[in-house]
């Protein structure tokens, strides 16, 4: 295959975005976008609450300076503050672009774009489409993508880096509608493949393809992860499945009641009540439900986000989704009644290190949105940060690595190289005595992780985590594929996304089990505080053989110094 300048895998917001934004810089280049589904179908679609900026249309006296703030605060002070003030700076710009471009913005009385409140902002500045933001920016950046000419790839598995002397030649992926194994040379290539929160199996709010294929690939080529041990889990997942109840329901007035009939926010967040930010009103229901303050049902534990207040009229028009999720997943109409809620895994703020420009270490290859580290999010991610995240950096990288892409001399991937790959994934085909089937193991990650390196931590339980991630891998050894067709094999896919989950599940566990402190979503019960002498620094992974090995990272500051974070 002729070499492109620029292989862009993921379709989603930062990957499309990549991709607009790098035609708009040179037109003349030869863009490919690599997805694993549709672009149309990618994990932004799911994005409901919307997108921070500091407009001032519902609140005139919101600033830029303010937006900074509350991400610095809201990060537990563990995010990079001259990335925090790009992201927030950027913002009314790049609201403004999707404004211009089609983006249907939902609008206040006076025509400007509507604002609502959201969790650990001082004022209310997140922009939305209704419930459905992150769906309606997608459909437009998409649009944009055909228009100016980007080549897409659709339903292709990213499977490795190319790599010659540690110089990188292109991506190797896998054709799923024919099995047959590919390569794509190219001059650069931007990972936009979204978060590993599904590594969590039955206790996210992530689509099943959540399973960090772009940190894997970048790990396992010696690529340094960043801040893995933190996994925000959001406060409003439905009870039974953990899909996502947007913060914006509780931005529109909603409440938080536990069994007692009390809003329970009062004990922990006065001043903001449910509009705490994530991992304290996460933290909360979790400590109301192990003190036997929750609702029980067969589905697990819970407490009730209560809308019923608020009006027919605006659910129906703020909350369309929500109110249709809530009716066809748990048999209720929050108009009528309150909607049953727990924590899920929800968002990865640790991801492939990047410096502000989306380059990492490897020359030629870059990253953006949710799969890499910038890090705009710290310890905790704001609500309403994560759109604007794969929206900024998705578009700086993308101009980034288009003004690059001339520095680098394409090499071929060879025969060889791509026939190795071919019969490594065939070995997964082979039978043997003794073989284990890949939804058990599954499922079993899923509840280690959940069990011993969730929302609560302590050494003794990420230790067990640790050691059973360690007989999970073991166990993999013995996993074989019986599909062995070449047309749409879900089955391969689905254990090769396995492997990218245990490989980056140690990643987390072994920062969860080295920090020594409570930061943000990272809450260890055996180190209550935050100890900024000691812990006030970035975790880095990389592969040494076959293990994890952690260094460490300055954060960088500026204008606010460490300060008590509360609400």
């Amino acid at each position: 295959m002729k070499p492109f300048d620029i292989v862009i895998v993921g379709g989603g917001g930062a990957g499309l975005y990549a991709a607009m934004e790098a035609m708009k810089t040179n037109p003349a280049l030869n863009i490919a976008v690599l997805s694993k589904v549709y672009p149309n179908r990618s994990h932004t679609s799911a994005a409901q609450g919307g997108a921070n900026a500091a407009l001032a249309n519902k609140a005139k006296d919101d600033t830029v300076e303010l937006h900074i703030f509350d991400t610095i605060k809201g990060s537990d002070y563990l995010a990079d503050q001259d990335a925090v003030d790009i992201l927030c700076s950027e913002a009314p710009k790049i609201i403004r672009e999707l404004d211009n471009i089609g983006t249907p913005w939902s609008r206040l009385e006076d025509n400007t774009i509507a604002q609502r409140p959201f969790g650990g902002a001082g004022r209310p500045r997140c922009c939305y489409c209704a419930d459905k933001t992150g769906h309606t920016i997608l459909q437009t950046l998409y649009e944009q993508c055909l228009k100016k000419g980007v080549f897409f790839f659709n339903e292709y598995f990213a499977l490795q880096l190319s790599l010659h002397d540690s110089r990188m030649k292109g991506l190797i992926a896998m054709n799923m509608k024919t099995g047959k194994i590919e390569a794509f040379p190219a001059r650069t290539v931007l990972f936009a493949t979204g978060g590993y929160a599904k590594m969590y199996w039955n206790r996210s709010s992530n689509a099943a393809g959540n399973t960090g294929d772009g940190q894997a690939i970048a790990y396992r080529a010696g690529i340094p992860l960043k801040d893995m041990e933190f996994v925000q889990f959001h406060p409003t997942g439905l009870r039974k499945s953990g899909l996502l109840v947007t913060e914006g329901a509780r931005g529109e007035g909603g409440y938080l009641i536990n069994a007692l009939g009390e809003r329970f926010m009062s004990r922990y967040a006065p001043e903001k009540m449910e509009l705490g930010p994530r991992d304290l009103v996460s933290r909360s229901i979790e400590t109301e439900i192990l003190q036997g303050r929750g609702f029980d049902s067969p589905a697990g534990k819970y407490v009730h986000l209560d809308l019923t207040h608020l009006g027919a009229d605006l659910i129906r028009s703020r909350l369309p989704q929500i109110r249709e999720m809530s009716m066809y997943f748990e048999g209720v109409d929050p108009i009528d009644e309150p909607i049953p809620v727990r924590p899920t895994a929800h968002y990865s703020m640790g991801g492939i290190d990047t410096d502000n420009y989306g380059r990492t270490v490897m020359d030629g290859v870059y990253a953006a949105g949710e799969c890499a580290c910038v890090s705009v999010h710290g310890a905790n991610r704001l609500g309403g940060n994560s759109l604007l995240d794969i929206l900024v950096f998705g578009r700086i990288a993308g101009h980034t690595a288009a003004e690059e892409a001339g520095k680098f001399e394409p090499s071929p991937i060879t025969a060889d190289e791509i026939a190795d790959t071919e019969a490594r994934l065939r070995s997964y085909m082979q039978p043997s005595g003794h073989f284990e089937r890949y939804g058990i193991l599954r499922e079993e990650l899923g509840q280690t992780l959940g069990q011993n390196v969730g929302i609560y931590r302590e050494a003794s339980k990420i230790r067990k985590g640790v050691a059973d991630l360690r007989e999970l891998q073991e166990r993999f050894t013995h996993v074989r594929v019986n599909d062995t067709s070449d047309v749409f094999n879900t089955n391969l896919m689905q254990v090769l996304e396995l492997k990218n989950m245990l490989d980056l599940a140690e990643t987390v566990a072994a920062g969860a089990l080295a920090r020594e402190e409570s930061r943000g979503s990272h809450t260890r019960t055996d180190f209550p505080q935050r100890d900024d002498e000691k812990w006030h620094k970035h975790t880095i992974a990389t592969i040494e053989g076959d293990r994890v090995k952690l260094g460490e990272k300055p954060v960088t500051m500026g204008r606010y110094e460490l300060q008590e974070r509360t609400y």
